[in-house]
């Protein structure tokens, strides 16, 4: 499918069109530009999970060159999470994001869309009907200390076994309100996982997985931000003088400690919702995301 969006006073032919794997390693190049820290094969794991679309323009003397993309990852028939929006300088102020943002949503169907946004991006998100429902901050450092929090008698951190996945996969529907089965399979190929044991029972999980410049601790499920707090230390004091990298909710309330372990704030977005708003249950909670793209 090829969708012609050139608008009048802009040099050259642009193309909406389906990404490929062959355009990821330009798209790359967008988001470098950008000084984003995903690496190549970052991007490799989201064209897998997700449905793609590239901004494609004729340069003279060039050829076709690839100057926009946008992904969109399904989360069963009711949600959707969307990211990587980007469109090069050299197309800014042309209506070429929006037609892009238009294609996603189409591909979205009646599901609720989330994404975490820019001050740049939060102007046309909120003209396409997303609102914000959250606020959103990166933390990171290769120089974070956490303190040895003390479990409770019964308690304990263990790795995943293999015939807990179900169970894995049934904690985040519960906690994030979504069904992200297919991404969390595809992410525990390459991710490791602790789990927060109480009494035989699993009371939390945090994932660890390569990214960008390190390690990305995400998602972090828990009952409550003393778990979390305690899954998350495990991971700190398991890889000391790593570059580690976790995205929090607003209302998770660890931004104050992250940053008093050296986890130091680097960017804040919001995040924003059209339509139909997932609703995580009472009982557990997602205390930080896979990543901002993916949610």
């Amino acid at each position: 499918m090829l969708n012609h969006i050139q608008k009048a006073g802009t040099k050259g032919h642009t193309t909406l069109r389906p990404m490929r794997a062959t355009d990821l390693e330009a798209c790359h190049g967008l988001s470098q530009h950008l000084k984003w820290p995903h690496r190549l094969v970052d991007w490799h794991f989201h064209h897998a999970v997700s449905r793609g679309w590239v901004v494609e323009r004729e340069v003279d003397d060039v050829g076709r060159v690839t100057s926009g993309s946008g992904m969109l990852h399904q989360c069963g028939p009711d949600h959707a999470t969307l990211g990587l929006v980007i469109i090069s300088d050299a197309l800014q102020g042309q209506g070429l994001g929006r037609a892009l943002m238009q294609q996603l949503l189409a591909d979205a169907g009646e599901r609720g869309v989330i994404l975490n946004a820019t001050a740049a991006g939060r102007p046309l998100y909120e003209k396409l009907g997303f609102l914000v429902v959250d606020t959103l901050s990166q933390h990171q450092s290769a120089t974070a200390k956490a303190p040895q929090l003390p479990l409770a008698p019964g308690s304990h951190i263990r790795a995943l076994l293999a015939e807990e996945v179900p169970a894995l996969l049934a904690l985040d529907r519960h906690a994030s309100g979504m069904d992200r089965s297919a991404l969390l399979t595809a992410l525990l190929k390459f991710a490791e996982v602790a789990v927060l044991e109480r009494d035989g029972q699993i009371d939390g999980v945090a994932l660890l997985r390569a990214f960008g410049h390190g390690h990305m601790i995400g998602p972090v499920i828990a009952i409550n931000p003393e778990d979390a707090r305690t899954l998350i230390s495990h991971w700190v004091n398991v890889r000391p003088g790593a570059f580690l990298r976790i995205d929090v909710p607003g209302k998770s309330g660890l931004k104050p400690w992250l940053q008093d372990i050296g986890l130091s704030c680097v960017d804040d977005v919001v995040t924003m919702c059209r339509g139909r708003q997932p609703q995580g249950g009472a009982q557990w909670r997602t205390y930080s995301l896979i990543n901002q793209a993916l949610g």
